[in-house]
């Protein structure tokens, strides 16, 4: 059983097409780590291995051929997104006995090609802020130091992969929420182009700020599920066509970025300096193979405001929720709901005009750089306490989204980025880098990604048992 734990997921994936491990095999495996080892992080707060069981019963009848990309391999959902048949609460107390009657999409999907789903794992409060906590399950410690946060919203599928109960995780990301919980955690998160992945469509059928995303303990084990999870639904008016691309193959291929930039805050301060320190580490050390390396990014000026201004916006259809059970929402909700209720006409179409200048400035940025390289976060864990970064670097920050600001930059340009392990803060807490590819090159990205990892060569840092 440890021994699968510590395995790969393309090595599991590859033990379950060759009959050497069954699907029966991973989720006994699993549920013996998650009672061993999710007590003191309570990632994973509601199981679901007799669902998973009989749906791996089903895919074991077919052949070997016919079981999908992911073979069988077990795979946890964030409870933002709903299984059928399984308590799904978005952590809420409004939800915390709700069951789903019918699965998400990006869940029929992911089952569709051959992943088993056995868990949710938690999040803040309808995905609210980078830090996972609520009032249905309690808070999701970081098992590098469970004292600190695990950051968010996918903390839990981050904390999960961190420690072993999971070898691949599903995500989603507004603000981040790949992203941090990767940087916090130790992880690889990755931020997919808008339309990659099809998800259940509910008030805003256009929407392109979250996304649907796969999240691993190294870059090859994204592509892999990334691979599962690419490709055109109906019901998802937004959804792209898969190419044909093998996401796998592209991480693999070997491709070596030759000109790369590298930020310290996006123009965006604050940045942490031992983050700071980190990152810029961490890209001098392509220069030793040979890589252009330059410190530049593009003009990003407009962030906050912009994201301020869309971010609330995307709030303001829970205006039921807030009629009819305020009490129940937790007050960083409550604030962003009534921001996007008064915003102005003119105030949207401000938002929407710079998102569309920082979208041209991006792409035309890429028209000298291969790759773009910063911070994941601007700060390292933070205690669990917490509820979100007030301060950094003696700048004070005004409201519970303002720390995330180097993250919804990319977010706002439409651009994929992943975050992967970079390096330790003196006390062995865990940073992330953040890397950002052109729109739609998530082959470019992820190639990018795997050569980087090799290059700052930290190795297998996860999985671990929680330490206090």
């Amino acid at each position: 059983m440890a021994d699968l734990i510590r395995m790969t997921a393309t090595q599991i994936v590859d033990g379950l097409r060759q009959g050497d491990i069954t699907p029966l095999d991973c989720l006994d495996a699993l549920e013996r780590r998650v009672g061993e080892v999710n007590g003191p992080v309570n990632a994973l707060p509601t199981l679901c291995f007799d669902r998973a069981r009989k749906h791996a019963r089903v895919l074991m009848d077919r052949p070997v051929s016919e079981r999908g990309a992911l073979a069988g391999l077990p795979v946890p959902i964030k409870d933002l997104t709903d299984v059928a048949g399984v308590r799904c609460t978005q952590g809420s107390p409004i939800f915390k006995n709700r069951v789903a009657e019918t699965s998400d999409l990006v869940v029929t999907h992911l089952e569709d090609n051959g992943g088993v789903i056995y868990a949710m794992s938690n999040t803040p409060e309808f995905g609210a802020g980078a830090h996972t906590f609520n009032e249905v399950f309690g808070v999701t410690r970081n098992p590098w130091n469970t004292a600190l946060s695990a950051s968010g919203s996918s903390g839990g599928a981050a904390v999960a992969l961190a420690t072993g109960m999971a070898w691949v995780a599903h995500g989603s990301d507004l603000g981040g929420s790949l992203r941090n919980p990767a940087s916090f955690c130790g992880v690889v998160g990755m931020r997919p182009s808008p339309g990659r992945v099809a998800a259940s469509v509910f008030s805003k059928i256009d929407s392109t700020l979250g996304v649907e995303g796969p999240m691993a303990r190294n870059v090859e084990d994204v592509a892999l599920l990334f691979d599962a999870m690419v490709g055109e639904e109906p019901a998802d008016p937004l959804s792209l066509p898969s190419d044909g691309t093998s996401y796998l193959k592209a991480a693999r291929s070997g491709w070596k970025p030759k000109r790369v930039a590298v930020s310290r805050d996006l123009g965006l301060p604050p940045v942490d300096p031992r983050v700071a320190g980190l990152v810029m580490a961490s890209a001098r050390k392509l220069e030793a193979e040979g890589v252009v390396v330059e410190e530049a990014h593009p003009d990003l000026r407009e962030t906050r405001e912009c994201a301020q201004t869309l971010r609330a916006l995307s709030y303001a259809n829970m205006k039921p929720l807030l009629d009819s059970h305020r009490s129940l929402l937790k007050p960083e909700v409550v604030w962003n709901i009534e921001k996007g209720l008064t915003l102005t006409a003119v105030e949207i179409a401000r938002a929407e005009a710079q998102r569309g200048d920082m979208f041209r400035r991006m792409r035309s940025f890429f028209d000298t750089y291969d790759l773009l390289l910063c911070p994941t976060t601007i700060v390292p864990p933070f205690p669990v306490e917490q509820r979100y970064v007030t301060a950094c670097d003696g700048v004070k920050l005004d409201t519970y989204v303002d720390w995330l600001m180097i993250v919804h930059a990319i977010t706002l340009t439409a651009s994929p980025a992943i975050s992967i392990p970079c390096g330790f803060t003196a006390d062995h807490l865990p940073v992330g880098l953040q890397i950002v590819a052109p729109g739609r090159g998530e082959a470019k990205l992820l190639a990018g990604a795997r050569f980087i990892e090799k290059v700052l060569g930290l190795g297998p840092i996860t999985p671990i048992d929680p330490r206090p």
